[in-house]
């Protein structure tokens, strides 16, 4: 059989390697109140390091063509129904465009919306060549837009030194290229500031 000391010996080390923030001192006091809660430090576990999902580059998208439109698919009639459908996504956008509708509202709304499906025209430009483009915008990028005509040519106009008309029942907008060179998910959340006169 173990003797006291050995036992008083085994429970002290015992503690010792259990508790091992208390001091000698503290092992010491909690024994003396016969009461011994045992500590345990569990090891921390490194947490694994997310990897966030990689996109392709902007030259991988350029290589794979992503953007690009296929000529067979460059054509007029195509793209009618993607008209309808924005047409329809405006209408809701402003509440129905009704004869008492404010333009001013209706311009702030069309400032921010997506204009992929509208019909527009270069009604003024430093270049002459643009004037009198008329398409379906089937892409637009920051500088740009990629308008499809109805002689099924895909033009590249930019949005630079060029006004753009558009309407939609009845209500024609403006839209000055030089200061619209935002993507279409910036332009939604800008705010912009009403200007008196407008230069191209």
């Amino acid at each position: 059989p173990q003797g006291a000391e050995e036992a008083r010996a085994f429970v002290s080390a015992f503690l010792k390697r259990s508790m091992p923030k208390k001091g000698e001192e503290a092992i010491q006091d909690v024994l003396t109140r016969k009461a011994v809660v045992l500590e345990h430090y569990p090891e921390k576990k490194a947490k694994p390091q997310r990897r966030k999902a990689k996109g392709f580059t902007a030259k991988q998208r350029r290589e794979l063509r992503l953007f690009e439109i296929e000529p067979e698919q460059q054509r007029y009639a195509i793209f009618l129904p993607l008209h309808e459908l924005w047409k329809q996504y405006i209408r809701d956008l402003c509440h129905g465009l009704r004869p008492d509708t404010q333009p001013h509202m209706v311009q702030s709304k069309l400032l921010k919306a997506d204009l992929h499906g509208a019909i527009v025209t270069v009604v003024k430009s430093k270049c002459p060549s643009y004037v009198g483009i008329t398409g379906i915008i089937l892409q637009e990028f920051k500088h740009v837009f990629k308008i499809i005509t109805k002689e099924d040519k895909l033009k590249v106009v930019p949005k630079l030194n060029n006004v753009f008309s558009l309407e939609m029942d009845g209500f024609v907008s403006y839209i000055y290229g030089s200061k619209f060179q935002l993507r279409a998910s910036e332009r939604s959340a800008k705010k912009f500031k009403l200007k008196g006169t407008i230069d191209l």
